[in-house]
């Protein structure tokens, strides 16, 4: 199972589209059996016409053609059962309005097939850049395991304003997980940026406070080179995590991200950040300096990450979200179901679902070696 959680209403589109192919034959079929179990003066052949036109909606052309054609016929054989072809210019006309109906159903069929395979290849080409800018991260990384949650808040976007990587370095495995002010486009231009920075630097800095002036830097560089550019105007709040080969600490630096909580046993506490950096991108507003913090990290503790479309969800009443209530209260879950847990509670309690970007990454070092 890859570490990623990502709500997808698949499913339930499929049973809808079945159902919507189904249901111009579902016409058919009722029309033609309410007209034969009815008196001659009780018409439902007229109903037929349905049956074409909602097949516009699910059906190729091809098949909304057949299915025209198919309410031609039943329309002929309802005439034939009942013996009224003395009503040949009724007949005619109601065979008249059919096969245009099925004509127009047809040209709306081929327009909507034209945009569903435009649409397909869209969401081909988003798959692609999803997984170079924000690429799947392994379920082990050294000896640690991660657990990630990420949703876009735009419908059927699959890449937003928050983002996320993990590399392991000689000596240690290094994590970022950041969020870019606002939302679009834009946003996505400059995660990628941030993204680009870090994965170009995170080899060769000698801390996480270098890596963040890499960031910076990065950021100034693409806003110097693309001046008219909306990354140039965005910051992004970034928390760097730092988890060294041999022993239970984790070092990690905060670029006014909300502070990550740390879980001992059932004990969940916010990471304590004496002086936080400036978000990235308004490091020139003040002197710059980073203060890197050491806690512990041992065996069986777990590191959550986030950004604040966790911590700032509310409900109907405005309350924020009580991450740290709930990380405790799932204390004894499997770490691998949390992300999953996550996302169901906070689409259940906030008042309008997910309306914001969410990243949240479980680092986990489990009890015993690998």
């Amino acid at each position: 199972m890859p570490a990623g959680q990502r709500g997808r209403p698949d499913a339930p589109t499929r049973t809808q589209f079945n159902l919507g192919r189904a249901l111009p034959f579902l016409v058919l079929a009722l029309a033609i059996v309410a007209d034969l179990s009815t008196p001659d003066r009780e018409r439902f052949d007229r109903l037929l016409v349905a049956a074409p036109a909602l097949a516009a909606v699910t059906w190729s052309v091809r098949g909304t053609i057949g299915i025209g054609l198919l309410a031609i016929g039943a329309r002929t054989l309802l005439s034939a059962i009942r013996g009224d072809f003395a009503a040949a210019p009724e007949l005619a006309a109601n065979l008249t309005v059919i096969a245009g109906v099925t004509a127009a159903a047809a040209w709306v069929s081929r327009v909507r097939t034209r945009y569903e395979q435009d649409l397909r290849e869209l969401t081909a080409v988003a798959e692609v850049v999803q997984r170079v800018v924000l690429r799947p991260l392994p379920e082990h990384l050294g000896r640690f395991d991660l657990h990630l949650l990420y949703v876009a808040a735009a419908a059927k976007a699959r890449i937003g304003g928050d983002f996320y990587e993990a590399v392991r370095v000689p000596g240690a495995v290094r994590i970022m997980l950041g969020d870019v002010q606002g939302k679009g486009l834009g946003a996505v231009e400059t995660a990628s940026v941030l993204l680009g920075s870090f994965r170009a630097a995170v080899d060769e800095a000698a801390d996480l406070a270098v890596l963040a002036d890499r960031l910076d830097e990065g950021l100034a560089r693409y806003g110097a080179w693309d001046p008219d550019s909306d990354a140039a105007e965005r910051f992004a709040t970034v928390v760097l995590v730092e988890l060294p080969d041999g022993e239970d600490v984790a070092r990690l630096l905060s670029c006014g991200h909300p502070a990550p909580l740390l879980q001992h046993g059932a004990e969940v506490e916010p990471v304590d950040f004496a002086d936080p950096s400036l978000p990235v991108n308004l490091a020139g507003l003040a002197d710059s300096h980073h203060r890197i913090e050491e806690v512990s990290f041992g065996p069986g503790d777990r590191l959550l990450l986030f950004t604040d479309g966790v911590s700032e969800t509310r409900d109907r009443t405005g309350t924020f979200y009580p991450l740290e209530l709930r990380l405790r209260g799932w204390a004894r879950e499997p770490a691998g179901e949390v992300p999953a847990l996550l996302h169901k509670d906070l689409a259940a309690y906030g008042a309008d679902g997910l309306d914001d970007d969410v990243a949240a990454l479980l680092v986990v070092s489990p009890p015993e070696a690998r």
